[in-house]
């Protein structure tokens, strides 16, 4: 099968065509005929080699966890799809090496759901990971909703614009922190507040609409949006970042609950987001779609920041 693949954690320029076999479904998995993969920063992160400590990895290594196909083969005790099924799926596992960056994908039966009707291979394809990580940053503060309030970092990216929406369909008011040029976008997706961090100190600019703090807080930066960041969450409130180990101390000090996220593929919880998507309650932007071939221009536009959306790969 076609598969772009590395043969060593580095640059992008690592990535590379080859030819690898087709896989076989292990028992409760489902093989997949990939139609379109999302591109997500883990990604770039397994390929740089940034969480080698964390995540254990096999060469050749074939990256993408998002995914959306056509089911093709069951191993055993797999039966809840037919083939020839529109499905999508978060194919993270415990060890990374056979990705969706190829033509075929084996994936638990339990991580895969049916696509939204109304969307093409290459919007669902978008979909599954940054939705999947939305969905339960917000979920982890189950009193979210009118009266309370949320600060999403990078609210224009993937994970971010996800959860823009999901958090004003529970009521609560949002602001939205991003670039300049990503102002109106983040605000069309439902935003109360747009943050500008070029032009102000988010810190402040929060403060004017929330002098106690936010009732949570979701950071997809890490470093110094993090650090700043617990300055700003309300007594009590919740800090959550999905981009490094918050700090205990820090938090403890100012009497809140801190902690990092990883992302867990759930069948049922893509249900739920299909289901959204087909009410037309949740959208995906898709910035810029490549050939498979062109992974790594997808690589380093990410790498280069301030996309809007996602972006995504066609086989």
């Amino acid at each position: 099968m076609r598969a772009m693949a590395i043969e060593g954690f580095g640059e992008p320029d690592q990535l590379r065509p080859m030819a690898l076999p087709r896989p076989r479904p292990d028992p409760g998995e489902i093989l997949i005929r990939v139609v379109s993969a999302g591109v997500n920063r883990v990604d770039c992160l397994i390929r740089s080699g940034a969480l080698r400590a964390h995540l254990p990895a096999k060469f050749p290594l074939v990256l993408g966890w998002d995914l959306a196909g056509v089911v093709e083969e069951f191993g055993a005790g797999a039966g809840r799809f037919r083939k020839g099924d529109r499905v999508w799926a978060c194919a993270r596992k415990p060890v990374a090496q056979w990705g969706s960056y190829a033509e075929y994908a084996c994936v638990a039966e339990g991580s895969v759901a049916a696509m939204p009707a109304r969307l093409l291979f290459e919007e669902a394809a978008a979909v599954p990971l940054p939705a999947l990580a939305a969905l339960q940053c917000l979920a982890a503060d189950p009193g979210l909703g009118p009266g309370r309030s949320v600060l999403i970092h990078a609210a224009g990216g993937g994970v971010g614009h996800f959860a823009v929406q999901l958090a004003k369909q529970r009521g609560a008011q949002v602001f939205g922190s991003g670039s300049s040029a990503s102002q109106s976008f983040i605000l069309g997706l439902g935003a109360d507040v747009g943050i500008d961090y070029q032009k102000e100190d988010f810190r402040e600019a929060l403060r004017r609409h929330r002098p106690d703090g936010a009732d949570l807080v979701i950071d997809l930066v890490g470093g110094e949006t993090l650090a700043r960041s617990y300055e700003i969450v309300k007594r009590g409130g919740l800090l959550i970042s999905l981009a490094e180990e918050p700090d205990p101390a820090a938090a403890a000090s100012r009497g809140l609950d801190a902690r990092s996220r990883f992302v867990e593929p759930a069948g049922e919880q893509l249900d739920e987001i299909a289901r959204l998507f087909d009410r037309n309650l949740l959208k995906a932007h898709v910035q810029k779609i490549y050939p498979l071939a062109k992974a790594a221009d997808a690589h380093r536009l990410l790498e280069e920041g301030h996309v809007k959306g996602r972006l995504v790969l066609n086989l």
